[in-house]
C-alpha cells in the first residue's frame, strides 16, 4: 500500500485533528500548572489509524524472535531400514520410521528459524508518529515537565515527581532528548514507566502510553525528527 492510499484511508470512529496549516496554536499543560505552545506540524496532524497499524505491525515484527524450529524427516533421529518388507505382512508399505505419517515422525513445512523484521517507508512512520502524537495531544494525554532534578539514581524521587504531576496511573512515557544514566536507573524498578530518547521514539510507545511526559527542551528535538523537510 503506498503512502497516497494510506493518506486516504479513513478515520471514522478516531477524532481527527485539523491540518497542520489550518489549526490553531497547540497547548498542552506542563509540569507547573501552566501551559505550552506545541507545534502544529507535529501535534495537530490528522489522526490515520491505518499508518498507527502498519507501524505498530512492523514493530511487533521486528520483536520477534523467530527461533522456532522443528524436524523434517531428514532430522528425526531413526529410520536407518525399512520397518517391515514390503509385501507379504498385510501391513501398508512404509520405508522409514521418519515419515510424517508415523507418531516421532518428521513435521511437513514445519516452522523454521527466520527472520520476521521488514523495512517501513520512514515517511510512513514519521507520519504515524505524528498522528500518535496529536491523538495523544487531542486526548489531553499529553504533558511537558521541565526537569526531574535528579542529584543520583532514586526510583522514590521519581515516584515523588510523577505523584507530583498527577503521572502515577496507568502507564507513563518519558522523552528525553538525551536520558541520563540517572533517570533510567532510577526507573528500573518501576515496571509501568518507560524512558526513551527523543530519536528512538516510535508510534507503539506513544499509543500504549496512558500518559506522555516530553520533556520541555526535546520539543525542537522532536520537531525536528518528524518535519518532512529535516528527515531528508
Amino acid at each position: 500500500m503506498t503512502v497516497a492510499e494510506q493518506e486516504a484511508l479513513p478515520t471514522e470512529g478516531v477524532p481527527e485533528a485539523e491540518s497542520a496549516q489550518g489549526a490553531g496554536p497547540v497547548v498542552a499543560r506542563d509540569s507547573e500548572g501552566g501551559e505550552v505552545e506545541l507545534d502544529p506540524t507535529v501535534f495537530a496532524a490528522p489522526v490515520k489509524p491505518g499508518l498507527h497499524y502498519d507501524a505498530v505491525r512492523q514493530y511487533m515484527a521486528g520483536r520477534r524472535a523467530g527461533t522456532h524450529s522443528t524436524k523434517n524427516r531428514a532430522l528425526v533421529a531413526g529410520g536407518g531400514r525399512k520397518p517391515w518388507r514390503q509385501k507379504g505382512t498385510g501391513n501398508a508399505r512404509v520405508g522409514s520410521r521418519r515419515t510424517p505419517l508415523w507418531r516421532g515422525g518428521g513435521t511437513v513445512f514445519g516452522p523454521q528459524p527466520r527472520d520476521y523484521s521488514y523495512r517501513l517507508p520512514g515517511r510512513m512512520q514519521r507520519g504515524a508518529l505524528r498522528s500518535a502524537l496529536s491523538l495523544c495531544a487531542n486526548e489531553g494525554r499529553l504533558r511537558i515537565f521541565g526537569d526531574f532534578g535528579l542529584e543520583g539514581p532514586s526510583t522514590r524521587a521519581v515516584l515523588r515527581r510523577l505523584d507530583e504531576w498527577g503521572s502515577t496511573e496507568g502507564r507513563v512515557l518519558i522523552v528525553e532528548t538525551a536520558p541520563s544514566d540517572d533517570l533510567y536507573l532510577s526507573t528500573q524498578n518501576l515496571p509501568s514507566v518507560e524512558v526513551v530518547s527523543v530519536m528512538a521514539l516510535h508510534c507503539y510507545e506513544v499509543l500504549k502510553a496512558k500518559t506522555v511526559l516530553i520533556r520541555r527542551s526535546a520539543l525542537a528535538a522532536l520537531s525536528e525528527k518528524l518535519s518532512e523537510a529535516g528527515s531528508r
